[in-house]
């Protein structure tokens, strides 16, 4: 039977672009908070995870957190001084490179600094990511596992059998070594372990302080994990519209 011309395939997973209305509406929105902000953050973001945005979210729901697409943040915050909202917010703007966002607030710059020192997300890893520490399996039974599980252990490059219904090791694996890029299987080993190697947190980049003052905080270290899922950006501006911005293909 000939296919139908009707019959088109549909990806559930494909979105579709905002359009100029919505991106307008969150540059308003972005310059009414900053309008009443005390301090203004420009960050970098370190290993994107879902999961840490919206811990980060709820320990600053007074505040506002807008990650996504740098020209829109730019844009509202002024790209020179012409433009800009405040004096010396072109300066902010101008730091919005790469995997960034802007923290908006009235809490103290002390409180600020902080709480983004000690802040810190675990989650396990994906292929691509180094892993954190040498992972070794000795020989021997794995108890952890059901003994369903060892046909799916073998496919993953376990050396696994199984002995009275026992999933056991016949000799020590070496899973990963510390500072290794991690593959499919040996992301996926990981999580089977239970074993995080995935660190989420917030790099401060530099601030600007009501009324004009601006200042670019020291990198204490330049290491960025290069291998971030940036996809995920898209994930997290489903949780708060009112507060983001989305990142496009032509991004950066």
């Amino acid at each position: 039977m000939p296919r139908s011309k009707r019959d088109k395939k549909v990806s559930l997973t494909r979105t579709s672009k905002h359009g100029m209305e919505w991106k307008k509406e969150m540059v308003e929105n972005i310059k009414t908070k900053a309008e009443d902000a005390t301090g203004i953050y420009a960050f970098e973001v370190v290993g994107m995870r879902t999961a840490g945005i919206r811990e980060l979210r709820r320990r600053w729901r007074e505040s506002t957190i807008c990650l996504g697409k740098n020209k829109i943040m730019a844009l509202a915050l002024g790209k020179n001084a012409e433009a800009e909202l405040k004096e010396n917010l072109h300066k902010v703007a101008s730091r919005l490179t790469g995997s960034c966002g802007l923290l908006i607030t009235k809490e103290s710059e002390a409180d600020v600094v902080k709480f983004f020192e000690n802040f810190a997300e675990w989650d396990y890893a994906r292929q691509g990511n180094k892993a954190t520490e040498t992972v070794v399996l000795e020989e021997g039974k794995l108890t952890q596992f059901s003994h369903a599980m060892e046909p799916h252990l073998r496919s993953l490059g376990l050396p696994t059998s199984l002995q009275k219904g026992i999933i056991t090791l016949v000799k020590e694996y070496v899973v990963c070594k510390k500072g290794q890029i991690l593959n499919a299987n040996q992301a996926k080993i990981l999580k089977l372990l239970e074993k995080p190697m995935a660190e989420f947190r917030i790099v401060l980049d530099s601030v600007w302080l009501a009324p004009d003052e601006f200042r670019v905080y020291p990198r204490v270290s330049e290491e960025v994990d290069e291998n971030e899922d940036v996809d995920e950006i898209e994930d997290v501006d489903e949780m708060d519209e009112a507060t983001q911005v989305t990142e496009d293909d032509d991004d950066e």
